[in-house]
């Protein structure tokens, strides 16, 4: 172990010296610093004003006065979806999807207002995040101190004097790996602050730490794909082409490639197709504004025979309020059949993105990030379902007190002056039907386990690479003693 340490101590030292490697170090950590700093700050803006904004509109609902119970449904009511606190680290999809949505009865309508619409661009580096920083320019940044780290040793005929202090080829690249390993536990230092900043504002300690655990083994990964790829060319400059082919092929090229490849293999349907469709057997489900839709007339029926009466006026309760509730029950079943037939079209588009992390660690670690962080797609589709409970509750509470608590009578006859429309008003107070949205991500245990496949992808992508690289060492060895 003495020979490991004085290896990785010597390496240390190199650098130290070099100009390039502290330039290069000093200005990826401003670069890391900047962006956990600006995120962090985003992020928590962000949430103070999407509870803010949640407890408003809430107020807004509540504080309306006595109305006609449809009116209200109308009316509507907004929902905002607040940052989880390890989007400061990975803010994931979120940027690109909705964080607002205004739900209303008979409809679902997108999330809207995503944060790449609302924030201001400045040259392209407005969203620049830790996610990305340690995704991409941490491991640029590993090639570029460590593309030498073994070539340099055979260029500058230094081997034998390394045999000659009891050192072999194993031990060498085991010193080696210690410096680059240690060198990538720096780089770290700014995320492992942030990420457990996180646990402050409601974070999982375990998510913070999960997340912290799968940077490092993909900054790991490519420690040790630098080192395997130095000890296997024969010069440094080759070292760097082909740490640079790797680097841009697994960063820039697969993950494209697999993006495209999802497009084209899912074939989702365009949103004016489906809306179309959607809209049709709607209508055939029926209108619930108009009470003498043949869709309502076996209700009718059953209504009348149930209480024993001749006429909807003699109902105990208001047979358009009836309506209202089984219109809105039957509309709500075709709206989630739509809505889950979109959303898992998503969901088959991202696994056949997450398959690239077969020969992409880069994929691996977007995908484990995105999952701990609760910044992914079952994230979002989360919040969907969540707001469409919401939207379903407060809207068929309100259709109840329009078939319990108001007249088929005074129902009718509103349009009949002001007279008519203060008797078709009800109380308030029905108004407190509405529930308290406070959206949250899965449990942290549940997300950290979502990403395990990813992170066994990235683990394996370690282990072939330092065997590869560990072999090459001790390959090179033998070739020294037998020259």
């Amino acid at each position: 172990m003495d020979g490991v340490f004085r290896v990785a101590k010597e390496e240390w030292r190199y650098w130290l010296r070099s100009r390039l490697a502290i330039s290069a170090a000093m200005l990826l950590m401003i670069v890391i610093i900047t962006a956990v700093v600006s995120t962090y700050s985003r992020i928590q803006s962000a949430a103070a004003s999407q509870i803010a904004m949640q407890q408003a509109a809430e107020e807004t609902f509540l504080s309306q006065p006595d109305r006609h119970p449809h009116r209200m449904v109308h009316y509507g009511h907004y929902v905002f979806r607040k940052p989880t606190p390890l989007a400061a680290i990975d803010p994931g999809v979120d940027p690109l999807t909705g964080t607002v949505m205004f739900l209303e009865g008979h409809r679902q309508n997108s999330a809207t207002f995503p944060a790449s619409y609302t924030t201001p661009r400045v040259a392209g580096f407005s969203y620049l995040t830790p996610a990305f920083a340690y995704q991409v320019l941490v491991p640029l940044v590993l090639i570029v101190v460590g593309f030498s780290v073994f070539s340099r040793e055979r260029e500058l005929r230094t081997e034998m004097q390394l045999l000659a202090q009891g050192l072999d080829g194993k031990t060498l690249w085991a010193g080696k790996s210690v410096a680059l390993l240690g060198l990538s536990a720096l780089f770290l230092l700014p995320l492992a602050i942030g990420a457990i900043a996180t646990a402050a504002h409601g974070e999982s300690v375990l998510a913070a730490i999960a997340i912290i655990v799968v940077y490092y083994l993909y900054l790991a990964f490519w420690s040790q794909l630098v080192l395997a790829v130095s000890t296997w060319t024969s010069s440094s400059a080759l070292s760097l082409l082909w740490c640079c082919v790797a680097w841009v092929a697994m960063t820039v090229v697969i993950p494209r490639v697999s993006s495209d490849a999802a497009d084209s293999l899912v074939d989702v349907r365009g949103k004016i197709a489906s809306d179309l469709a959607l809209l049709d057997e709607l209508r055939a489900a029926g209108d619930v504004h108009d009470a003498t839709d043949p869709n309502f007339q076996r209700l009718r029926a059953e209504l009348l025979e149930q209480y024993n009466v001749e006429t909807v006026e003699a109902l105990p309760v208001n047979f358009r309020g009836v309506v209202a509730v089984v219109g809105e029950e039957k509309q709500t079943e075709i709206l989630n059949r739509y809505a889950d037939e979109r959303m898992a079209q998503e969901q088959q588009q991202a696994g056949f993105v997450g398959l690239g992390s077969v020969v992409s660690p880069a994929l691996a670690i977007r995908s484990a990030s995105m999952r701990i962080a609760g910044s992914d797609l079952v994230n979002h589709h989360r919040f969907l379902r969540e707001a469409e409970t919401a939207r379903y509750e407060f809207v068929q509470g309100l259709n109840k007190a329009h078939a319990e608590r108001l007249s088929y009578e005074a129902d009718i006859n509103r349009n009949n002056g002001d007279a008519g429309w203060e008797r078709a008003r009800i109380s308030a107070d029905n108004w407190r039907v509405l529930q308290s949205f406070d959206f949250r991500p899965a449990p942290a245990p549940e997300r950290v386990a979502a990403a395990s496949t990813a992170v066994g992808w990235l683990a394996l992508w370690i282990l072939v690479v330092s065997v590869l690289g560990r072999g090459r060492a001790g390959d090179l060895t033998k070739q020294l003693h037998a020259s």
